[in-house]
Order: structure tokens, then C-alpha cells, then sequence
């Protein structure tokens, strides 16, 4: 029994948040797209928790930030706690750099249903749910994939790309054979989480308790979570019983019995990265391409990175406006990031799962040191520890004598006023493509007609940035395209100062592809080339 066959530019395989995501930018891009799952409804155990600042932006290049939020506790503490119950730490970043809080707490299976529903927006995107991916082949015409449904309908899907969103469990990296590279941890963890929280613990608590180190988190809608860490000898499938669940939490609640889990779950942390991100025409993205403990909670945000990376490359090069040498800087990129955020969760880890109580005691002096020296303590408080994605290795011209690393990182997202009085995120002037951004000056003044065609290559929107309370009177721009817009919060004009640069070009997932003094000043050229679809000549 077989079904016709389908074309698409682009079939996505796993529908979990990181596919979703995918195909809602692939939709914002107009690109051809299926996504393929084998489940026909979201899954509601327990799974992420933790959305950061970049995810949220991801979020709002699709225009679903506002109904994510809703459902989202904005600014949440993150505390480290030690053997005795003292608090080591009190993160708590109070900068939103990129328009958005660091730390906030969602519940997962929540934003999956927005984020589905976001789907219905787009023509362009289908979604077939109920169909198992079987079989995989591609060569240098595209990729042809095997469905199969719960009734054995089998189904073609022949597509110019793929993206394997498909999980840690991934049958795409499987059939593509690679390999995850890492270790599986030994200790398991049971996950729990309850409805009508008894705490007033507004925060997450990492507890470094040797006796058996454990999380505590507030949840959205009156839910708490609770994960410990298991011992050998304990069997995961008996301490999910009720008695057992309620004998973990009778510790630390008023009232054990009172308590009311809506899901438990047993877990097993893995620190592994895939050897290859990009095979051919397939592209491996959030779990299917790394895995990491939930210390750091940043599983999933590390696949949203990568499809906020990925998407815009796909798009630009199924449309014919960029090499399919492109899709390379997609691994160069995001691999080594991917592995730097695993090796913060394990290491974080194996700092605060301490079961030895002499190494535990030790760890907890060393962070009160910490807490004597103010830079440590706002590397720690500011969440100044994580690592930065650097895409000077992908799509990116960096300047070797820059002040400031520009080129290949994130561009701040502050608020900027098209009309007085009316502040709107940076991003929401930029579009959803490319942006040619100058402060102070027009980008496309002095360019000639080369430098013109460089530009055009992007078809970027061009933003000229004005000082706070400046007012609008100036030269007239190059374009009459050309948006001004006013740093009310007078954020622009330091960063550009910092960095000695006027104008810069921004990628659509608002990393910095380049920057210069001024338009003529700026690697257009370099850029151009690179981008050019191989049959341009």
C-alpha cells in the first residue's frame, strides 16, 4: 500500500520543539516543507524546562515570542546550594543583552502546542504525524525518504534537503551512520513533577547534597519539579511507585501525602556529540546531534541555536541565492559550540552531583573563595560562564585588528523607536532576512555601483540608527527604502563605539557577518563571493 509521492525543498524528521521550530522558519522563509514524526500528539512527560534569552529570540523571528511568554515565568534565580543547605550561589544575570531575560522557566509540552498551532500560518508547511521514518537514500539530485504509517501505508518523500530532528534516539544518524562521540554517565535520575507546588521557592535549586544531590524547580501554572539523582542498587521502575516517589519527597515538603505528581519519570544522562552534523544533503540538529545533562538547562536551547543557525542557510540556498557550500558552515559553527555547552553541563554535573561528602565540603569552601573576589562572583551572579557562540570559522568576515570580536557573534537587541514615543525590539525593524545596520551614518552612502550589487546579493533590509533624542534632520539616504530608526535606550551607540565600527551586516539569525567604519569600509565583496551560487560564474 503506497501513497503517492511528495516534493518538498525540505523534509523534517521529528517534530519535537527543535523540528517545529525549523519548520516555523523554513515557513517564515516561504521554503517547501514537511515534518515527519512518528507520534501523533506532543509528549507530556517530563522534559525541558529552561528557555534562555537566544531561544526566545529564535522565538520571535517566528512570531510566536508573545504567545511562548504567556505560558513562561520571565527571570527566574538559579541557586547552588551545598552539603549543609547553604546557598553558594545566587545566579541571577540582570542584563538582557538580547532583548530577552536569561533565565526563564516554561513548560515544554505547552510550547510544543504553540508552536504547532504556529504551523497552520503557512501554505508552504504540512505537517504528517502518525508516519515512522523507514528508509532513507540521497545522492546529488536530493533525498528520498520511507514513511510508514500506523496502518502500513508507506509513503515517499523525495526532498532537496533534510533536517534529522528526530531525537537522541535518532534513526536518520543512524541510517547515516554516525557516531556519537561521549560517555554515558552511570547514575540515573528520577524526575517528578507535581501539581499545586507547596513551596514558596520562587527559583531553581541545584542541591549538592552528597546524601543525594537533587534539583528543585518552580514551574509555570503552580507545578514544581523535582529530579534525584539515583543509587546503584535502586531499581529506576520501583521508585516511580507512589510510595516511593512521596518517600523522596517527604523531606522536603510540608506535607507528602498532600502532594500531587502529575509525572514521573527515569532518566539517563548522556554527554555525547555526533562526529558529523552534515552528511550530504542532511543536516543533524538538537538531540539527533548532541546530548548533555540537564545541568546547565540548555539541551534544548543548544538545538535551537542550531536551527536558527541552519534554516536561513537552507532557505538561501534552495531559493538559488547561495552556494551549496553554504550548508558546511552550518557544522563549522554550531559543532563547536554544541560540544562547549556539553562539556558546561557535565562539568557542572559533576561539580554539584558530588556523592564523596569530604570532595563536597571542599567544593563548598572553593565557592565561598569565590564569593570573596567581586569579578569571580559576577562571572558567576552575571551567568558569565556560558559559552559564547563564535561563528568567525562559518559565514563571517572578521577584522584582525577589531577592539571588540564583532563578526560571527550575536548582535544586541535593544529598543529602538521607528516613530517617537513607540519603542519596538531591534529585531522587529530588521526583517526576517538580512540587515545592512549603520549608526549614525547611511550604510549605502559612498558605495559605487560594485559595492551596490554586493549588497543586493542579500537583499537586505538597510537601517540607519540615529543617537537617543538626536532628532531625524540629516542627509538625505541613498534610498528612499532606507528605515531611521532612534536608540532610545542609548544601547547602539556604545556598542558600535566599543567596537570602532559604523556599519555592520547582520545574518537573519542575527549573528554579525561582518562589520567596517562605513559602508565602503565594509568586506561586501569577500561576503558576495561567498555566497554566490556556484552556477553564477
Amino acid at each position: 500500500m503506497t501513497a503517492p509521492a511528495t516534493r518538498v525543498s525540505v523534509a523534517v524528521v521529528g517534530a519535537g520543539p527543535v523540528g517545529v521550530t525549523a519548520a516555523n522558519l523554513l515557513g517564515v522563509y516561504g521554503i517547501r516543507t514537511i515534518v515527519v514524526d512518528r507520534e501523533c500528539d506532543v509528549v507530556d512527560y517530563p522534559r525541558a524546562a529552561g528557555v534562555d534569552d537566544e531561544s526566545l529570540r529564535v522565538f520571535q523571528a517566528v512570531g510566536l515570542q508573545d504567545e511562548i511568554m504567556r505560558q513562561t515565568i520571565q527571570n527566574v534565580p538559579l541557586r547552588l546550594f551545598g552539603a549543609a543547605g547553604q546557598c553558594l550561589a545566587d545566579v541571577r544575570p540582570s542584563s538582557r543583552e538580547f532583548g530577552w531575560y536569561k533565565r526563564n522557566i516554561f513548560m515544554q509540552p505547552s510550547a510544543e502546542r504553540t508552536l504547532r498551532h504556529g504551523l497552520e500560518r503557512f501554505s508552504s508547511v504540512d505537517l504528517l504525524l502518525g508516519h515512522e521514518l523507514t528508509g532513507l537514500r540521497q545522492d546529488g539530485a536530493g533525498v528520498r525518504l520511507d514513511v510508514t504509517d500506523a496502518g502500513g501505508w508507506r509513503h515517499e518523500i523525495l526532498a532537496d534537503y533534510v533536517i534529522a530532528a528526530d531525537g537522541g534516539r535518532s534513526t536518520v544518524r543512524d541510517l547515516l551512520g554516525v557516531r556519537l562521540e561521549g560517555e554515558t554517565h552511570s547514575r540515573r535520575w528520577v524526575v517528578i513533577d507535581c501539581a499545586e507546588d507547596p513551596l514558596d521557592a520562587p527559583w531553581t535549586g541545584l542541591h549538592g547534597d552528597p546524601r543525594r544531590p537533587y534539583v528543585s524547580a518552580r514551574l509555570p501554572d503552580g507545578h514544581r519539579r523535582w529530579e534525584f539523582m539515583l543509587f546503584p542498587g535502586e531499581d529506576g521502575d520501583e521508585m516511580l511507585a507512589p510510595d516511593q516517589v512521596r518517600a523522596l519527597l517527604r523531606p522536603f515538603v510540608p506535607d507528602a501525602e498532600a502532594v500531587r505528581p502529575i509525572r514521573a519519570r527515569v532518566y539517563t544522562h548522556h554527554s555525547r556529540l555526533a562526529d558529523r552534523f552534515v552528511v550530504g544533503r542532511v543536516a543533524l540538529a538538537g538531540d539527533a546531534a548532541h546530548l548533555m545533562p540537564p545541568w546547565a538547562g540548555q539541551g534544548m536551547n543548544t538545538g535551537l541555536r542550531d536551527v536558527g543557525n541552519l534554516c536561513w542557510k537552507l532557505a538561501a540556498i534552495v531559493r538559488g541565492e547561495a552556494s551549496p557550500d553554504l550548508l558546511a558552515t552550518y557544522e563549522a559553527e554550531r559543532r563547536p559550540h554544541a560540544g562547549a555547552m556539553t562539556d558546561l553541563s557535565t562539568n557542572l554535573g559533576r561539580l554539584l552531583g558530588q556523592t564523596r561528602p569530604v570532595v563536597a565540603r571542599v567544593r563548598d569552601a572553593a565557592f565561598g573563595v569565590v564569593g570573596l573576589v567581586p569579578p569571580l562572583k559576577r562571572w558567576v551572579v552575571e551567568m558569565r560562564f556560558k559559552p559564547v557562540p563564535d561563528y568567525r570559522a562559518g559565514f563571517a568576515v572578521a577584522v584582525e585588528d577589531a577592539r571588540v570580536p564583532t563578526a560571527g557573534r550575536m548582535m544586541p537587541q535593544p529598543a529602538v523607536e521607528v516613530r517617537p514615543g513607540c519603542p519596538v525590539p531591534l529585531d522587529d525593524v530588521l526583517g526576517t532576512w538580512f540587515a545592512l545596520v549603520g549608526f549614525g551614518c547611511d550604510p549605502l552612502a559612498g558605495l559605487d555601483g560594485e559595492a551596490l550589487a554586493a549588497v543586493d546579493r542579500f537583499r537586505p533590509d538597510v537601517v540607519k540608527v540615529v543617537a537617543s533624542r538626536s532628532g531625524r534632520a540629516g542627509e538625505p539616504c541613498v534610498r528612499p527604502s532606507t528605515l531611521v530608526v532612534e536608540d532610545v535606550d542609548n544601547q547602539l551607540r556604545p556598542w558600535f563605539h566599543a567596537r570602532g565600527a559604523g556599519v555592520v551586516l547582520v545574518r537573519p539569525d542575527r549573528y554579525v557577518a561582518a562589520c567596517g567604519r562605513d559602508g565602503p569600509d565594509l568586506p561586501l565583496a569577500v561576503l558576495a563571493d561567498r555566497y554566490r551560487p556556484k552556477d553564477a560564474g
